[in-house]
């Protein structure tokens, strides 16, 4: 009897994920398998465990079924084949490019601050107007690793200088609730219950207009008010660079503009 070198899970392994994965995304077998370029019968086959697909189709469900890079592989593992996309530390030199690029993105959005953060906040990057969102924030905040969603809503942070708290925390807290809801982590999950701990109980008023508002930020000279911008890489293709994204700071208007512009001067003078 011979026995081979590679163990190949259960089919049935694939089949389970298949179907989680589509009853987040509201899909259909047919929708999926239409997405895909396959049959509906050969969909149901795969995920009843009665077929094994070969490792294109896989990568092609996995992406008709939006899944990131870290979930796709673990598609594949699931059917048994290697990982396609790799997973390279920031550090390693075959994202130095990327990261020279970032910080030229970076340098090129001042005056207004803009940073590079991680799935779950972690800070990666940010450029010298970061320092407006900091201010007055406790070091324990600051220390290594640094995440910026709960420096942004931690009563020890940024919160007491939002005036607009409860809106603009809610919009923070949906956004991660979003993301945990496409791509179930327990960890986002934690952080998403930890950030709604941060905001006052306040009902929308009759003003209401959303919680995708702008930022009002108190500072030392004068209120500012802030739009967001988050930027993805998604053609990347691999996991590290995958995961980031850009955030930039725009002036709602032009007092916070000239306020930023000032602060960049005054910055470069000493």
């Amino acid at each position: 009897m011979t026995t081979s070198a590679h163990h190949r899970p259960e089919p049935s392994a694939l089949g389970g994920q298949l179907r989680h994965r589509r009853a987040l995304s509201r899909m259909s077998q047919l929708d999926l398998a239409t997405r895909a370029g396959t049959t509906q019968r050969h969909l149901s086959f795969i995920e009843s465990g009665r077929s094994l697909p070969g490792r294109a189709m896989v990568v092609r469900l996995a992406e008709s079924l939006g899944l990131t890079l870290r979930e796709r592989n673990a598609l594949l593992l699931s059917a048994g084949y290697a990982p396609a996309y790799p997973e390279s530390p920031l550090a390693d030199g075959a994202l130095r490019p990327v990261r020279e690029a970032l910080d030229a993105i970076l340098t090129g959005h001042l005056p207004y601050p803009a940073l590079v953060a991680g799935p779950r906040g972690e800070l990666v990057a940010a450029n010298a107007a970061f320092g407006l969102l900091t201010e007055g924030a406790d070091p324990d905040l600051l220390a290594p690793p640094v995440n910026v969603l709960r420096l942004a809503l931690h009563p020890r942070g940024m919160a007491p200088r939002v005036a607009n708290l409860a809106a603009w925390g809610r919009h923070i807290v949906e956004n991660v609730r979003g993301r945990a809801r496409a791509h179930p982590d327990p960890l986002l999950d934690e952080l998403a219950r930890e950030l709604t701990g941060y905001l006052p109980a306040e009902p929308p008023g009759p003003d209401h207009l959303g919680f995708a508002v702008p930022l009002h930020l108190r500072t030392a000279e004068g209120d500012m008010r802030l739009l967001t911008t988050l930027t993805s890489f998604a053609t990347a293709v691999d996991v590290t660079l995958a995961e980031l994204h850009l955030e930039a700071f725009l002036p709602a208007d032009e007092a916070t503009a000239s306020l930023l512009r000032r602060r960049a001067t005054e910055a470069r003078a000493t």
